[in-house]
């Protein structure tokens, strides 16, 4: 049971999360005008996985991919290809084409892929109020596109094609065990990122001066190094679904942030869509779940404190509120309480 403090810190995670993020939308539009979009792709993961690593030294746990077992390595692989390879490179390919406003409300559409793949794909339960603002996302989605003009769809398509990729990664990420979440942001980095400067530097040519690439790697260490590694742990906590909705503010603080340095216009289809997309997530924060649920035995490592009601194992002279990681063993137990679709809420409902 995840419990009002619990709650709170992971919440507060997720806001520091979505305002770094929201700042790279803006931050990538300026450095667009000298480096390639897959280029700069490379660069701000790269910048994700220099942003962790003192995390990573002072957690003295890493482990090598290859020896995490074949389930958190799929998952590892699946969250390196989908949200570190391919969703950043479409994102600024719909960047490139449009105002950093209207791709910032854009990307709202994370929202309504995750929640979507977490109701068909991940048994994540969703009510009547979930569909309701995942419809009223997509509604603001559209009105985004139309509002922009042809290069608008087009925009549109690359982020929407972006977001169900980074949709897929949330879930992956969420469900990952035995690595933390800064190892977990460092070897996306590095291997997505490698990745996408081969081929948009070496191979296209498009890295820009030394400043701009210098520039890009400062807002990867802190846009996606940081935010990435308060977003896991949100999501770890929340859910892959509900961690998004706190993490769905991003687009706002995106917005804000373009219209103070950037110089963009605020558009009345911009405000129309912003209020849909405030609508929607008014909504989805409403909805609580809460039924009779069994646990079944299981061994993992994961972040965690002893005052959740979960983790009933015992440290002698560590209170109960410390939350660190480990690997420990979970008894069978039947209980009902709100929850979350985090790691410890993964079974099926009948609707």
């Amino acid at each position: 049971m995840t419990d009002r403090r619990n709650t709170g810190s992971f919440v507060g995670a997720g806001l520091l999360a979505a305002f770094l993020f929201g700042a790279a939308t803006p931050a990538s539009k300026a450095l667009l005008h000298d480096v390639e979009p897959q280029a700069l792709a490379g660069l701000l993961y790269i910048g994700a996985a220099i942003g962790v690593l003192p995390i990573v030294f002072r957690e003295r746990s890493f482990r090598l991919p290859w020896r995490l077992g074949r389930r958190t390595g799929l998952l590892l692989a699946g969250a390196v290809v989908s949200g570190g390879v391919l969703g950043p490179w479409l994102l600024l390919l719909g960047l490139k084409a449009i105002r950093s406003g209207s791709v910032s409300l854009l990307l709202t559409l994370e929202l309504v892929a995750t929640v979507l793949l977490g109701r068909f794909v991940f048994r994540e339960h969703l009510s009547g109020r979930g569909w309701l603002g995942a419809a009223g996302t997509l509604a603001a989605a559209v009105l985004l596109a139309a509002g922009e003009g042809p290069s608008g769809v087009l925009a549109a398509l690359l982020v929407g094609a972006g977001c169900l990729l980074w949709g897929f990664d949330n879930h992956f990420t969420a469900l990952i065990d035995g690595i933390t979440p800064a190892q977990t942001t460092l070897w996306k980095g590095t291997v997505a990122g490698l990745f996408n400067l081969i081929v948009g530097g070496a191979i296209l040519g498009g890295v820009g001066s030394t400043t701009s690439a210098l520039l890009a790697l400062v807002v990867g260490a802190f846009a996606y190094g940081i935010s990435i590694v308060l977003y896991i742990t949100a999501a770890q906590g929340l859910g892959a679904s509900r961690s998004q909705m706190v993490f769905s503010t991003a687009p706002f603080f995106g917005v804000i942030l373009s219209l103070l340095f950037l110089g963009e216009s605020f558009s009345w289809v911009q405000a129309g869509a912003a209020a849909l997309v405030g609508g929607s997530l008014v909504l989805l924060f409403g909805e609580r779940h809460g039924h009779v649920h069994r646990h079944d035995p299981v061994l993992h490592k994961h972040r965690h404190r002893h005052d959740d009601g979960h983790h009933s194992h015992e440290h002698a002279g560590v209170p109960a509120a410390t939350t660190h990681t480990h690997s420990h063993d979970h008894e069978a137990k039947e209980h009902e309480h709100v929850h979350w679709p985090d790691l410890h809420h993964r079974h099926d409902h009948e609707d």
